[in-house]
Order: C-alpha cells, then structure tokens, then sequence
C-alpha cells in the first residue's frame, strides 16, 4: 500500500495535467458541445471533480457538505444509482456554472481530497477509489482532447488547437508484412498485480486459431487507394447496416478529410493543429467500424478478434501497436466468463455498456501514459468515427 504522500504527489500531478489541457482554450471554448457524443471541457473539469466528491469525499471525509448541491445531478455522466441526470445532449446549454467557478469546484475538492489522504492514506478502501477516480479522469483527458477536435473541426475558420508542428516531409511508411501466429490454447485478461479496469477481468482460457496479422496500421494512403477504386459506392463490400449509414450520412473518406487540388495527395484533414496535408504514410484515423470492414474486405483481409489482438500483442513484436490510433476488432464487447460488475453505483462504470458496441484495442497519441496494454478493452459503436480509430488487417 502507497503512503499518502505519494497517493497526495500523483493525485495532483493527474489533477493538473487536465487542467493543462485546457490550458489553451477560451472560456467560450470550453463551454461548447459539438454533439451529444462529445462533451463540453467545461463538463469534462466538473465531472471529474464531481467523482472524487461523490466517490469518495461523501463516503470518507467527516462532516461532509457538497460543494453545490446542484452539481450532484449537473455533472452526473451515467450513474443512475447516485441519482438524477442532466441530459447528455444538453451538457453545452450548461453557461452556468462558469468556468471559474468550476475551477474553483476543482481546487475544493483537491484541499479536501489533500486533507483525506493526509488522514487515511492507507485505507485500502479509499486508495482503491482513488486509484480508479485518477484512472478515470486520464480517460477524460484523452476525451477533452477527441472532443476539442470535434468542436474545433465544425468552426469554419479551422482553427489549431495547438501551434502547427515543425514543417517537416511526409513520412515513409514500412512495407506491410504478416506475422504468422500460431494461437492455440491462450491466457486473456490483465495479469500481474498493476491496475486495470475490471472488464479486463477475469483472466480465462480462450482458444485461438492460427492466422496472420499485418504487421503495420494501414496508412491514409493506403485507403486513398480505396476510396479511388470506388470503395465507398461498391455496396458487396459493406455490411449491411454500414451501407444504410454511409448512404444516408453521405459518406465517402474519413472523419476530418476535405478534398484539396493543391496538395500531392488531393485531400487535406483537419488535426489538432489545424488544417493540415494529408500524410499519405500515416495511419488512417478517424473511422467507423463499418468503414474498417469495408477496407479489410477490399483488401482480401479481416480486422482481428480481440483475443487475437492480444495474443498478438503479448507474443510478437508488432509495429504500431500502441500511441497511433485505436484499432477496431471484430469482437462484439461482451463480458468475460465469470465477469462481475462491483456492487454499487461503482459498478456501473462498464458493465452495463457491454451490449450494442465493439471493442477496440491498442491505444492512440490522445491516450495518456499507463493506459497502454495488451489487456486494455476500448469500445465503440460501429458508427462512432471522432476518436482515433485505425485499422490492423488479419487474415
């Protein structure tokens, strides 16, 4: 068990990297919500905060009183066992409380959490849901940045959310090699003593065919070769739900993309630094599952399984597994053989999401550090395209 002054260091070091990460936003920046999928920064500051208040402050620290009374229902995401909700589609229509008075919501809660620790640092009760409350909010960091993305992408005047990098030539992406795997009987889930969350959980048996996965992501240049070829108006190359959609969406290249006649591959995509030419050698980011399909479909390939996503990761040396995008899997999120949700509202952290999404694995360059390993289990609808999601081909 850690001492409180390490669980006080880390506590505050996670606290003020989101901090950071609004850093360069105005007021009216995070106030915004582009859709009811992504939320405001605004929300992201409160409801972290409202975490460790709810979790944790209102069960452990003396005498407790809530910052606001209204932020228990305000800043509420999902958990219908702490009580009411605000309505997710309506979190941008929140223009108070203000943003420094959310500030001001973070830096009480951070004294009072300081002060808990100090005192009961060594509950293992406490240092539990500490360790998840700081698990949670580096999640949040990496949605403040997707969601600023979404925001920022919609304004027409394109602007950076960070100053545009160094001016520098594309890059060159290896050739695509495939890795022989030879599967069998196989161990799935986290192992050892570190974190993890708990649909990582439990570690079981999984049977895993041979197969080969690609050794690379597939590049935006690669999928430029699709979208030529006519990828996107070839209905034997989709499922069937995902032609419907790309039909009625109108469709047809990646989230972020706009054709551009005066750059060498003819589009350009909006990023975090602005607009900017599209890298023919980067990996493709930015699409749905649907759409991943399609192209290992176009390509003579499949996208992975999970468990072989895992295996893979846990037994060959892969380029690209980690810290570029998301990569969609074919698996269907559903719990692992004896999966149990924790009692409580706490419980609802997972569990109740494993219908109607698929999992993605790997982790992306919005994904802090620590959240990167071989058992991690994003998920996604099959429609959802503003995070960074990619594609790995098995076969």
């Amino acid at each position: 068990m850690r001492d409180a002054c390490p669980w006080t260091e880390r506590y505050l070091q996670v606290r003020a990297a989101t901090l950071e990460l609004a850093a360069p936003l105005s007021d009216e920046d995070c106030g915004a919500q582009s859709m009811p999928d992504a939320s405001p920064v605004k929300w992201h500051l409160a409801h972290t905060t409202w975490f460790f208040e709810t979790f944790i402050l209102e069960r452990f620290e003396a005498g407790f009183q809530p910052f606001h009374p209204a932020f228990r229902v305000l800043f509420n995401s999902y958990y219908n066992g702490v009580g009411d909700k605000h309505p997710r589609p309506q979190r941008g229509l929140l223009t108070r409380p203000a943003l420094a008075e959310v500030r001001a919501y973070r830096a009480n809660v951070d004294a009072r959490m300081a002060a808990l620790v100090a005192r009961r640092g060594n509950d293992a009760a406490l240092a539990a849901l500490l360790e998840l409350g700081l698990q949670h909010e580096q999640q949040h960091q990496e949605l403040i940045l997707t969601d600023v993305k979404h925001l920022m992408a919609q304004n027409p005047l394109a602007p950076a959310y960070l100053p545009p990098p160094a001016a520098s030539q594309p890059g060159q992406a290896g050739a695509l090699d495939w890795q022989r795997c030879e599967g069998g009987l196989c161990d799935i889930g986290h192992q050892g003593d570190g974190f993890c969350f708990d649909n990582e959980l439990p570690r079981h048996k999984a049977y895993v065919a041979p197969f080969e996965l690609a050794s690379r992501l597939v590049t935006n240049g690669e999928y430029l070769a699709f979208i030529a070829a006519g990828g996107y108006a070839d209905p034997g190359l989709w499922l069937a739900e995902g032609w419907d959609w790309i039909r009625a969406q109108g469709i047809e290249a990646p989230l972020y993309w706009a054709r551009n006649a005066a750059t060498a591959s003819g589009w350009d995509a909006f990023t975090l630094h602005g607009r900017q030419a599209l890298d023919p050698a980067a990996p493709v980011t930015h699409i749905s599952l649907y759409e991943a399909d399609a192209y290992a479909h176009w390509a003579g390939a499949r996208l992975p399984t999970e468990a072989e996503w895992e295996y893979a990761a846990r037994t060959h040396r892969l380029q690209q597994m980690f810290g570029h995008c998301w990569q969609w899997t074919s698996s269907s999120y559903a719990p692992y053989p004896g999966f149990r949700p924790a009692a409580g509202a706490i419980g609802e952290y997972n569990g109740k999401f494993m219908v109607n999404q698929y999992v993605l694995r790997g982790a992306s360059l919005a994904t802090p550090a620590g959240h990167s390993r071989p058992s991690y289990r994003n998920f996604f609808p099959a429609s959802a395209r503003w995070q960074f999601t990619g594609i790995r081909l098995a076969r």
